[in-house]
């Protein structure tokens, strides 16, 4: 079936890659395009949904076609980041220090940073050359730290902010997003051998000529991915500073150590400072009535007790004057790793009315600006080869995966963890962040 700019068309999903689909179809002249997610915008369970998210051209292949694919889609989104009037007002250039401390992260640290491409980049390599990027709060003793300080074209979003942006932009643009229970998928609908669209909660069918599917962590729930997605959920926090303080910490390079985790700088809004701690992730692994185990994510805000510890160490090895205070807020935020962390955006080769923008892999809110045109290249069969030989519908590479394969991440026990191993959890007084 031809696609036209009168198609009806259906987005499963309104969370980073769902809203960038939605902003670059209503960009393009679509006049017939429908968002349906469960909850209002911007979802409290969204990856998106956050104060802070690092915008870097870290790698994470070794391979020259896999790094030449991403340095184009990420030099696409920092333009968007840099260039684009909706995006723009919400990124801040403050840099980013990359760095680890074993020899293992430090050879990873070798792929996720190279020097000789980076035009304004220094090596870290003594605690004093940490703390002396920001005297003033940086008061910590870096045991073992070494690694590189990114001075400009690097730094971070703010995410909730630069999400609404664009629902809202594609909102104006003409495109409909329909929450709660009318927009909470039950099934996609498969005829022939296709997708014809789906059914929410309410009991309406919602047909449609193309269905696109961006239902982040939940996509495995709608479709048989031939055990190409991995729900996987990493775990965050945030102190909240005095105003006081909250000048001191202004234009902190973000801190990253790929063994320890990361944090910003305050928001302007709220004066919180975000800490992830780094890990390999945490599954939920079940067994569905058809025999099949799978990870299945679900909403919560508090992190395991474990987290905490791992969130404090590293707040006592930079910054130990925040190493006690409490949390402010607290949650797990859910993503879905492919088997080689690349994305999967492409028609579905068995139903050819459905598009996939799936596999955001822990990586995929820094294309909030651009992969959205990604995706609607894809509902055009207009993606370039070498994009699509990496991007395509794979199952190949997942047959008898690992489900505790790390994908070259480090941090607490070096291995993927499982929810139903936690003991204990955190009961942080946490805010309600679905509201705009």
């Amino acid at each position: 079936m031809a696609i036209t700019k009168t198609s009806s068309i259906l987005v499963i999903g309104a969370g980073t890659w769902g809203a960038s689909t939605a902003l670059h179809l209503g960009r393009r002249g679509y006049t017939n395009v429908t968002v349906l997610d469960p909850y209002p915008v911007p979802s409290p369970i969204s990856a998106g949904n956050d104060v802070n998210k690092i915008i870097s051209s870290g790698q994470y292949s070794s391979k020259k076609d896999e790094i030449e694919v991403n340095e184009k889609l990420a030099e696409e989104a920092f333009k968007g980041w840099t260039t684009d009037p909706l995006f723009k007002p919400y990124y801040h250039d403050t840099g980013v220090v990359m760095s680890a401390c074993s020899r293992a992260g430090l050879d990873r640290l070798g792929i996720r940073v190279r020097p000789e491409t980076e035009h304004d980049l220094s090596e870290v390599t003594k605690p004093e050359d940490f703390r002396q990027l920001a005297p003033a709060v940086l008061k910590g003793d870096f045991p073992g730290w070494r690694g590189y300080h990114i001075r400009s074209n690097a730094g971070w979003a703010h995410a909730r902010n630069a999400l609404v942006a664009a629902i809202r932009e594609a909102e104006r643009l003409g495109v409909r997003f329909v929450t709660g229970a009318q927009g909470r998928v039950i099934t996609l609908i498969f005829e022939n051998n296709d997708v014809k669209g789906a059914v929410t909660a309410d009991g309406k069918i919602w047909r449609a000529e193309q269905t696109v599917l961006c239902a982040g962590a939940s996509a495995a729930q709608f479709l048989d991915f031939k055990d190409q997605l991995r729900p996987t959920a990493w775990t965050l926090a945030h102190i909240q500073l005095k105003p006081e303080e909250r000048a001191l910490y202004k234009s902190l390079p973000v801190i990253f150590n790929i063994e320890r985790g990361f944090f910003f700088e305050p928001d302007e809004e709220r004066g919180e400072i975000k800490i992830c701690d780094e890990h390999p992730g945490y599954t939920n692994m079940v067994r569905s009535a058809d025999g099949h185990v799978m990870s299945l994510p679900f909403e919560k805000t508090q992190i395991p007790k474990e987290a905490e510890m791992r969130v404090r160490a590293l707040l006592s090895e930079t910054v130990p004057q925040l190493a006690d205070r409490p949390f402010s807020f607290a949650r797990v935020c859910w993503c879905a790793d492919t088997a080689n962390r690349e994305f999967i955006i492409d028609r579905h080769p068995e139903h050819p009315s459905l598009v996939l923008g799936c596999g955001a892999s822990g990586r995929g809110f820094k294309y909030l600006p651009s992969i959205g045109n990604l995706i609607v290249d894809a509902i055009e069969g207009k993606v370039p080869e070498n994009v699509h030989r990496l991007t395509r519908w794979s199952p190949d590479i997942a047959v008898d995966r690992n489900w505790k394969d790390t994908l070259g991440r480090f941090g607490g026990p070096n291995r993927v963890m499982d929810f139903h191993d936690v003991k204990e959890w955190t009961n942080v007084q946490n805010k309600d962040i679905s509201k705009l």
